[in-house]
C-alpha cells in the first residue's frame, strides 16, 4: 500500500462479498495449520480476547500476529465482533457482524479494514478441519453435526476437505432448520445428509461430532458419545455458553486452540469450575500438534475432544490471505484515515 508525502498510508476496505471472492476453504485451512505451526515456533504476537456480556448478547475483542522470526515483517489483527444468536429470528440481520483491522506489525500502518463475517465463518471451520486431520480417525467417515446455522454448514465444508465424509446426520433444535440444512448439504456436497429428531441416537452411530450451538446448557456427556469418536466443541466462546459437559472432556484427550482462552471462556472453563478437570489434565494446546511437538491420536479407540473457542490467530491467518488476494485483484475501495 502507498503512503503520501506525510506518510499517512493508505487502508483497503473489504465487504463480505470481497472476501467470499478470494478465500476458499482449502486455503484457509492450510493458513491456519500454518499459523498455529508458527504459534508453536514462536513467530507470533500473542493471542488476547476481551468480552462483554450485553442483553441478549455480547461483544468480543480477539488480537494476534504472525511475524517472520527474524522480526522484519508481520501483520497484527484485531477483530471486534457482536454475536447476538436471536438477530436472524428477531430482526433479519445475522448473528454475528464485525470487522478485522489488519496493521503491519513493524510500523503500525492500518492495511485493511475488513468485514468479519466471512472470515468468523471459515476460520472457525478451518480450525475444526486442522483438528481432525490430527484427532479424529483417519476412517471417519459419519459425521453428525448439532447446530444447522451459517458455522454448521461451514463446519461440514471444512470436513469435507480433510476427510471421506460418506454419512451425515443434522440436528437443530428447530427441526426446520434441520430439514433444509439436509436439504442444502446434500445438493452441495452430493451427501447423504439426514435431519434427525434424537442427536443422542445420531452420535453413538458417529466417527465426528461438531456442536456449534450457543446452547448454555451441556449437550452431550461422556456417556453419549463412543469409543473413537472426535468431538469438536465450537459453541463456548464466551463463559456462559456451554456445550460439552465436564465429564465428557474428562474422559477424552482434550486439546484446546488456546489453553488460556478455554481455560476462561471455552468448555474447559466449565470443567475446571466442577473439578472435573485440572489444566494439566489439557493434552495439549493445537500449536504442538500441528508442529509434532505433541501427538494427536494415540488410538483407535480413545475420545478425542477439541475445545475450539477461537483464536485470533486464525483470523490474522485468514485475514492475510484476503488482503494480499484482493490487491493482487484489484478489489476493495482505498481511503485514508490519517486525511
Amino acid at each position: 500500500m502507498t503512503a503520501d508525502s506525510r506518510g499517512v498510508h493508505d487502508t483497503l476496505v473489504l465487504t463480505r462479498s470481497d472476501v467470499e471472492a478470494v478465500l476458499d476453504m482449502n486455503a484457509c485451512i492450510t493458513a491456519v495449520e500454518a499459523a498455529f505451526r508458527a504459534h508453536a515456533e514462536g513467530a507470533t504476537l500473542p493471542p488476547g480476547v476481551l468480552g462483554t456480556h450485553v442483553p441478549g448478547g455480547g461483544f468480543h475483542v480477539k488480537t494476534a500476529g504472525l511475524v517472520t522470526h527474524d522480526g522484519a515483517h508481520g501483520y497484527f489483527v484485531t477483530k471486534t465482533n457482536a454475536n447476538f444468536p436471536g438477530n436472524p429470528a428477531l430482526r433479519g440481520l445475522p448473528t454475528v457482524q464485525g470487522v478485522v483491522s489488519l496493521h503491519d506489525s513493524i510500523d503500525g500502518s492500518l492495511l485493511a479494514l475488513i468485514d468479519s463475517m466471512e472470515i468468523t465463518t471459515l476460520r472457525t471451520a478451518a480450525a475444526t478441519a486442522v483438528a481432525a486431520r490430527h484427532l479424529a480417525r483417519a476412517d471417519a467417515r459419519v459425521i453428525t453435526v448439532i447446530g444447522c446455522g451459517v458455522q454448521g454448514r461451514s463446519q461440514l465444508h471444512a470436513l469435507t476437505c480433510v476427510r471421506h465424509v460418506g454419512r451425515v446426520f443434522a440436528w437443530d433444535v428447530d427441526r426446520e432448520a434441520a430439514e433444509r440444512y439436509a436439504t442444502a448439504m446434500s445438493e452441495r456436497h452430493a451427501l447423504d445428509v439426514v435431519a434427525v429428531a434424537d442427536y443422542r441416537d445420531a452420535v453413538m452411530k458417529s466417527d465426528v461430532v461438531v456442536t456449534c450451538t450457543p446452547s448454555h446448557i451441556p449437550l452431550l456427556a461422556a456417556a453419549d458419545v463412543p469409543a473413537g469418536c472426535f468431538v469438536a466443541g465450537v459453541g463456548a466462546d464466551s463463559d456462559d455458553k456451554h456445550e460439552l459437559a465436564p465429564d465428557l472432556l474428562a474422559r477424552g484427550i482434550v486439546v484446546a486452540d488456546v489453553l488460556e482462552q478455554c481455560a476462561r471462556i471455552g468448555d474447559l472453563h466449565h470443567a475446571l469450575a466442577a473439578g472435573a478437570m485440572r489444566r494439566d489434565d489439557v493434552h495439549a494446546e493445537l500449536a504442538d500438534v500441528v508442529s509434532g511437538r505433541l501427538p494427536g491420536r494415540r488410538s483407535p479407540d480413545e475420545v478425542t475432544v477439541f475445545d475450539s473457542t477461537g483464536t485470533a490467530l486464525e483470523d490474522v491467518a485468514a485475514a492475510v490471505i484476503v488482503y494480499e488476494r484482493a490487491l493482487a485483484a484489484r478489489r476493495g475501495m482505498r481511503i485514508r484515515l490519517g486525511d
